[in-house]
């Protein structure tokens, strides 16, 4: 999968291109698969490359798709990566679509990924997409109790993705001198008051807040969801708490799995360290609809 990857650039509409790399397979394909990373991940991530070569070997094409700013490409765009870009995200689909038309199309997602998916389905009709499946590994679903999880949690999740977040914004600032000059980074330090201070510097959002209700998806924001769509959560997952599973619209084209036991997109089994999740998967994409 990885050595026939072809990386292309999306346009996005307005100015905006994202990056993402293309395995075609030699010949007919049964479908393609379009990956989302998490937050501070990336298309080369662990847990991406992993599912996406199951998915190569089982006879998909796959698209593996960086978010702004992530996976290095922080020079094809001005502005700063929030999540709550979910428009240039679902155009990158559609412009994925358009350029690698496929019999049936599966949008899979991890973590903030699988955020950026479960908000994907609820526009697919309004963009145009053609969505056979989504699935959303450990989404983030109120992105108030994920930080409060990280800053009260093992100290060692806060510092990890403090450390990556700094490193991406030095690279920003690097590409972009005239623009960004963010100081001394560790002057924030948690998670909370790093993403306040760019909140109300760098986004529309009023305040923490309202940008924090931005991307969640508790609520009524999933209600009418239509795109079958499977959520595989792990209840000792230290980044999501299980608790606001319960807060989500329920819909009868969402299929919610509770695993045990998994953390945060892991769900390693074994002493080969194979993952249930991907078998899941797998087996829910066996079967060919024609």
């Amino acid at each position: 999968m990885l050595r026939v990857a072809r990386q292309e650039i999306l346009e996005c509409g307005d100015g905006v291109r994202l990056q993402g790399h293309h395995s075609r397979q030699a010949g007919a394909a049964k479908g393609l698969a379009i990956m989302l990373h998490g937050w501070e991940g990336c298309a080369e991530a662990n847990y991406v490359v992993s599912m996406s070569g199951k998915l190569y070997a089982s006879g998909f094409d796959v698209f593996r798709l960086n978010f702004r700013d992530h996976g290095g490409t922080h020079e094809l765009n001005e502005e700063l990566f929030h999540s709550c870009r979910i428009d240039e995200v679902v155009n990158a689909i559609a412009a994925v679509q358009r350029a690698h038309p496929a019999r049936r199309t599966v949008l899979i997602g991890y973590s903030l990924g699988g955020n950026f998916a479960l908000r994907t389905a609820m526009r697919h009709d309004q963009a145009g997409l053609d969505l056979e499946r989504v699935f959303a590994i450990c989404p983030v679903l109120e992105p108030r109790s994920t930080m409060l999880a990280l800053e009260q949690g093992f100290w060692i999740y806060r510092h990890y993705f403090l450390r990556r977040w700094r490193r991406s914004l030095a690279n920003k600032a690097a590409v972009f001198p005239e623009r960004y000059d963010f100081g001394d980074l560790r002057r924030f330090r948690t998670l909370t008051d790093t993403t306040a201070f760019f909140v109300q510097r760098y986004t529309e959002f009023p305040d923490l807040d309202s940008y924090l209700r931005g991307y969640a998806l508790t609520g009524g924001v999933l209600d009418g969801l239509s795109v079958p769509c499977n959520l595989i959560a792990a209840a000792d997952d230290p980044v999501i708490p299980i608790r606001d599973l319960g807060r989500l619209a329920r819909s009868p084209a969402l299929s919610i799995e509770v695993v045990p036991w998994g953390g945060h997109c892991g769900f390693l089994d074994g002493y080969g360290l194979s993952s249930y999740a991907d078998r899941a998967m797998l087996a829910a994409l066996a079967p060919d609809p024609d």
